[in-house]
């Protein structure tokens, strides 16, 4: 038998996408449309009649066993709450009394379409619009905390990803002593930051993990056009929102040499700092957070690579210079944490 049929998402059929509808309310005219998504499945869909003023919808499938039905509620209780102050994000919609429904052994929920393209970071006027609103998004964030959803430390995105990478033998033999001697030296650095480490640091406390978007990397803004209804920047995707210092929501938008990141940090905090202070503290945590997504993100691959959707679209990981390659990168980064940080 196959990896494919013995997959989950490989039941995820276009009558159970449509059987899912249906389970909510909603008649769909027969047009599901897959959507670019790897962690979870997303699908497009045309309704027939309209629901609320809606003829499209998104239904997004949740990977099984990654989040508690508890932490997709907070989730959605999240994006709900920037939805009433007035942010833009897309939050799920409430369909007989619920947000978060099952069916066919998934946990799923339905949200409006709204489309857009990438924000043009190049433009300081677009990035002081994301500061604005990313402030906004964290005085939100700060009223209260998570309670299930997990923080953005040391442990979860170092030290749990180094021990399941070796445990499972994913990384290449004859790299595996040369990465995991980096990656102690990383880890070392990383965990000289309190805020990062897990538990209550016991210094800076006062550098506050916040609740926030988590994964603020320019896929998950989308920018409608001027004219359009909405126009301007709005935020998609809070799957990955977690707990975790202000700055993890700013530095996945830098991109390029030091300089232009430096020209880019001024401009989102320029308009950050418009409507909320910013502690220029969390700064030296950049590269830090740059090391422990490196990190997570191998553990990622690795992990979900009886998914069919994984050998396809990253074919290219686990191979000797893939490992070669995250081992300069550590490398890098060594070298990086212990330069002086970005200053604006």
């Amino acid at each position: 038998m196959s990896t494919a049929r013995l997959h989950p998402f490989a039941t995820l059929t276009p009558d159970v996408v449509q059987d899912a509808l249906e389970q909510v309310g909603l008649s769909g005219d027969g047009r599901i449309c897959a959507l670019n998504s790897y962690e979870n499945r997303v699908y497009l869909a045309y309704l027939e009649p309209a629901f609320d003023g809606l003829r499209q919808v998104v239904l997004k499938f949740y990977r099984p066993g990654r989040w508690s039905d508890a932490q997709i509620d907070e989730e959605h209780q999240f994006a709900a709450e920037l939805a009433a102050a007035d942010l833009p994000v897309v939050p799920p919609l409430r369909l007989r009394g619920q947000t978060l429904h099952h069916g066919a052994g998934f946990a799923f929920s339905i949200s409006p379409c709204r489309g857009g393209r990438r924000p043009e970071l190049d433009d300081l006027e677009v990035l002081q619009w994301i500061g604005r609103l990313l402030a906004r998004l964290h005085t939100v964030g700060a009223a209260r905390p998570f309670v299930h959803r997990p923080a953005l430390d040391a442990s979860g995105f170092g030290r749990e990803p180094r021990a399941w990478l070796l445990a499972h033998r994913a990384v290449a033999p004859e790299l595996r002593q040369a990465w995991a001697s980096a990656l102690e030296q990383a880890l070392a650095l990383i965990e000289a930051q309190p805020v990062l480490r897990s538990g209550t640091p016991t210094t800076l406390a006062d550098i506050a993990r916040i609740r926030l978007h988590g994964d603020c990397h320019p896929g998950n803004i989308l920018w409608t056009p001027h004219g359009q209804p909405g126009a301007g920047p709005h935020f998609v995707d809070l799957d990955d929102a977690r707990s975790a210092p202000a700055v993890q929501d700013l530095w996945l938008l830098l991109a390029g040499e030091r300089r232009q990141q430096t020209r880019q940090l001024g401009a989102l905090i320029d308009g950050y700092e418009q409507l909320r202070p910013f502690d220029r503290r969390e700064l030296a945590l950049i590269e830090p957070l740059r090391t422990l997504r490196l990190i997570h993100y191998s553990a990622w691959l690795a992990r979900r690579w009886d998914d069919p959707a994984f050998p396809i679209n990253f074919p290219w990981f686990g191979s000797r210079d893939y490992w070669a390659t995250q081992v300069d990168l550590l490398h890098e980064q060594i070298e990086a944490m212990q330069s002086p940080p970005l200053q604006v």
